[in-house]
């Protein structure tokens, strides 16, 4: 397959912001190094909002299908769309001429990898949690290297010589935070100590409830910052020391210094983050039944080092276990930090990242 003498990358992935959190922070190192970058998405996933950002970054839409851990009739429609995707991704591949495709995961992902395969274009992926993906174990046998953020995924995958143990991808969207910052943006003191909660970017309904169910109580003790998910907050409430976001961007370095403590779903990139930030954190796993069970095993592994206590999602209706464990948290929290702060675990760095993805485009 003839490529352009300008170097191009074509990144996927989508359907949440865990899978599109990486391609927003390799993106622009590519760009910098003058790659042509484009961008294969879903129709209306989070992921086209959220690249928008890059004018120069040129998206490319798909049909993808959900395959649900249950029965539904969407599946059916769903299965159907997944090989009119992969048609639709071998021709934009074919036109787009890439020297490598990135693939971060998510049902997008999927087309784009198994085109990249038939257009001759090598495909590197990453994947965030212990056990990978459904999309990402669909695409293993497609991609040239696959890089992990826990060592242990390697059991999981039968071709051991396509892993490529790289820990966490650690960002620096966090530094130069400002706790006075933050406090203005959220209308909060710097007296009263805060606790942030944060479902993900598409919420998490049961914490949400939870949360304003016991909110009076909380704000006896705290101040709330509240990350909801899209079209999940709520107008009604308008209590002093309570800010509601569906989302936080740019703004998220100052709340995240505003912040105490962290109550938070369990995806490997958050809570990554969390642990190199040391902040206190009670982790709440997506159910199993929303999930193939990933959170709970990201969550397990963090418990077991000391750096968290966890709550499953069906204990979030019992208020007195739910309040005590945030109480728990924020009275050992100077025992967490410590503990955080002495690990040392493997990580890289998004530059470092980026020139392993290099290293592969060359045909290595």
């Amino acid at each position: 397959m003839k490529r352009q003498t300008v170097k191009k990358i074509m990144f996927t992935g989508g359907g949440s912001a865990g899978h599109v959190t990486l391609n927003l922070a390799l993106i622009p190192l590519f760009l910098e190094k003058k790659w042509q970058v484009v961008y294969v998405g879903s129709y209306d996933g989070i992921e086209k909002e959220l690249i928008k950002k890059f004018e120069k970054v040129h998206y490319h839409a798909i049909l993808t299908g959900k395959l649900r851990r249950y029965f539904s009739w969407q599946n059916v429609w769903d299965m159907l769309k997944i090989p009119l995707g992969v048609v639709q991704a071998v021709w934009i591949v074919f036109k787009e001429k890439p020297n490598i495709i990135f693939s971060k995961g998510g049902f997008v992902s999927f087309p784009v990898v198994v085109a990249g395969k038939l257009n001759g274009v090598p495909v590197v992926m990453h994947e965030s949690d212990v056990t990978p993906g459904l999309a990402n174990k669909m695409s293993l046998p497609f991609v040239r290297k696959f890089f992990t953020t826990f060592e242990d995924t390697a059991k999981y995958v039968a071709d051991k010589a396509k892993v490529e143990y790289v820990g966490p991808v650690l960002s620096d969207r966090f530094k130069g935070g400002s706790k006075k910052r933050g406090c203005t943006f959220c209308k909060l003191t710097e007296e009263k100590p805060c606790l942030m909660i944060v479902g993900g970017s598409l919420g998490a309904k049961s914490l949400n409830t939870a949360i304003r169910h016991n909110l009076d109580t909380l704000l006896k003790k705290y101040q709330l910052i509240h990350i909801c998910g899209k079209g999940q907050t709520d107008p009604k409430i308008k209590k002093k020391g309570y800010a509601q976001f569906e989302y936080v961007d740019t703004e998220l370095k100052d709340l995240m210094q505003t912040a105490d403590m962290v109550v938070s779903r369990a995806g490997s990139n958050a809570i990554f983050e969390l642990l190199s930030l040391a902040k206190p954190m009670l982790l709440v796993p997506l159910p199993v039944g929303s999930s193939r069970g990933e959170q709970m095993l990201n969550a397990k592994s963090f418990q077991k080092r000391g750096w968290c206590e966890l709550i499953a999602d069906e204990d979030l209706k019992d208020d007195k276990a739910f309040l005590s464990l945030i109480d728990k948290v924020y009275k050992n929290r100077a025992k967490y930090e410590k503990t955080m702060r002495a690990s040392h675990f493997k990580s890289t760095t998004n530059k470092d990242l980026a020139a392993t993805v290099e290293h592969y485009a060359k045909g290595n």
